[in-house]
């Protein structure tokens, strides 16, 4: 086995073990007698956030580790392989042993924990040790540096031969049919347009996850993140325009009655009805126990909605609504929450909302923007009697949650598709540009930050396939989503910000694609849970169970 791979897994033993004593000392402060209390939790927040990024942190090493035993197997692990990581473990437990970053301005440290002490043995443990001195280096930034600006990239394959095609299938496609017009349509603010869903839909986009036997393609999660990686590495919004698609797919392939299955799924999965999710409103943000959105029952056994939700996207063009709403006002919290399958008129320019008891005004937004974001006003909309999902009351918040682990995993695909673009730029524009005489290429500086952003986008993509893996075991993966997304976000981001210092002041210019990244990575670290939403998520559940 090779020499950096044996000490990756001693490294990783020790950063198990350190990470376990984190653990011990949080919980002894927000969990007495091993269960988690909400109050304290609140209290603690630092500390079970920070714990919550070290959690991730080790299971990202994990699945880096996991990439590289199966390369060194299949026998493509060569010197970027190696390089990255080195590099990447190198950096890693150096944030875990002396300083985590959660924001560019929030660093978890081990004083925050009182494991000082076991910090450093956890430094001084031989192995990473070993990886502290030698793995980041300015020496290995260079040589992966060099690497990269030769078209050498760390191996991505699969070993499963349909889903290195299907990567293939779609790197093509964006590349033809995506990144050539992404950034004059972020610069119209123009929806995608119908011609590109058309041949999204015909290469399978809105039914990767249906059931073959309800018209999808039924590949499951690993493929749907492939899926969104590639799109969003043209643009975001291409990535994106699958998830409401697999959100309502999953909702109603685990929830729907027979009938809702026959009526939805087939046409969710040809392109034919266009979905959209339709849960946050004004006053709740993440509180979904305080949805107000009210739907009632009608003699005829319709219902009659009414209230206000914001931060739709899509909501205009979509035919469907998957919507979040309270059912019985008499019950509090989650337990009146009902999810109804809204059917609705796709808008036009002229007309974007034309149903009775519906009405939308668009948010101006930063990025993101291929389909629009709006909020919604809703005085008395019909849903069908039918449109009730699974046929029963009180169970919408349940039908939700089950959810939210294939949506982060897709958020987290999404948002390494666009540390890749933003790599992509940066080390195109590195390349063309010279200073001095010489491509920007040869400083240092820029040269260690694309090599950080190539090993960081490796970590955050691996995680991200291990959660999708778990998930298509059929294995409970709320943690490891929430982890792969809350990482990712901070990737894409870093990522961005990073190719536009190395674009200078060009960066800052709207003619530059770049500048569409750094507002698209943004999103990443708010929508889907935002990382506070996340940490907490990981942090309450490690906390509260024996997973860590």
């Amino acid at each position: 086995m090779n020499h950096w791979i044996e000490l990756a897994q001693a490294s990783l033993g020790a950063a198990r073990d350190y990470a376990d004593t984190v653990r011990e000392n949080v919980a002894q402060k927000v969990a007495p007698g091993g269960v988690a209390d909400a109050a304290l939790i609140e209290q603690a927040q630092h500390q079970v956030h920070g714990f919550a990024w070290i959690a991730a942190t080790v299971a990202a090493l994990e699945a880096t580790l996991d990439w590289a035993v199966r390369a060194e197997t299949a026998g493509t692990f060569g010197e970027a392989e190696a390089l990255t990581l080195r590099i990447g473990f190198g950096e890693y437990l150096a944030q875990i042993a002396a300083g985590l970053p959660m924001s560019a301005s929030e660093i978890v440290r081990p004083s925050a924990f009182g494991t000082i002490a076991a910090a450093q043995a956890f430094a001084a443990h031989p192995a990473t040790a070993r990886l502290l001195a030698e793995g980041n280096t300015p020496e290995t930034r260079a040589a992966l540096a060099a690497l990269l600006a030769e078209g050498v990239r760390p191996d991505e394959a699969l070993g499963d031969e349909t889903l290195d095609l299907v990567r293939q299938q779609f790197r093509t496609f964006t590349a033809e049919k995506i990144t050539p017009f992404a950034h004059q349509w972020h610069l119209d603010d123009a929806l995608i347009p119908d011609g590109v869903i058309a041949e999204m839909a015909a290469l399978g986009v809105f039914g990767v996850c249906i059931p073959e036997e309800h018209g999808g393609l039924g590949l499951g999660k690993l493929a749907m993140a492939l899926v969104s990686e590639e799109l969003s590495r043209g643009w975001i919004c291409a990535g994106s325009l699958g998830t409401r698609s697999e959100i309502a797919g999953e909702l109603i392939t685990h929830n729907g009655t027979p009938e809702q299955k026959a009526r939805f799924l087939p046409r969710i999965a040809d392109g034919s009805c266009l979905p959209t999710a339709v849960f946050t409103e004004p006053d709740t943000g993440s509180d979904l126990a305080a949805v107000r959105t009210r739907g009632e029952r009608q003699a005829d056994g319709s219902w009659r909605v009414t209230g206000a939700k914001t931060w739709i996207t899509h909501a205009a063009r979509a035919d469907l609504m998957t919507m979040l709403v309270r059912t019985d006002p008499a019950q509090p919290g989650y337990a009146g929450l009902s999810m109804l399958l809204a059917e609705k008129t796709r808008g036009t320019d002229s007309a974007p909302f034309p149903d009775a008891g519906l009405e939308g005004s668009e948010i101006a937004v930063l990025g993101y923007r291929g389909m629009k974001e709006y909020a919604l006003g809703l005085d008395g909309f019909a849903v069908a009697a039918e449109g009730l999902l699974g046929g029963a009351e009180g169970q919408g918040f349940k039908q939700l949650m089950r959810t939210f682990e294939g949506a982060r995993i897709q958020t987290a695909a999404r948002a390494i598709g666009v540390a890749w673009n933003a790599f992509d730029l940066a080390l195109d524009y590195a390349q063309g540009r010279k200073q001095f005489g010489q491509p920007l290429t040869r400083f240092p500086r820029v040269a260690d930050k694309l090599a950080l952003m190539a090993v960081e986008i490796v970590i955050a993509r691996e995680l991200t396939y291990y959660a999708a893996r778990a998930k298509d075991r059929g294995a409970r993966c709320d943690i490891e989503a929430g982890m792969a997304k809350l990482l990712a976000a901070r990737v894409a981001w870093s990522a961005a910000d990073n190719a536009v210092q190395i674009h200078g002041g060009n960066g800052y210019a709207l003619e530059y694609p770049i500048s569409r990244v750094l507002c698209d990575a943004r999103i990443l670290n708010i929508f889907e849970g935002a990382a506070e939403i996340q940490a907490q998520v990981i942090g309450r559940g490690l906390l509260g169970s024996q997973r860590a």
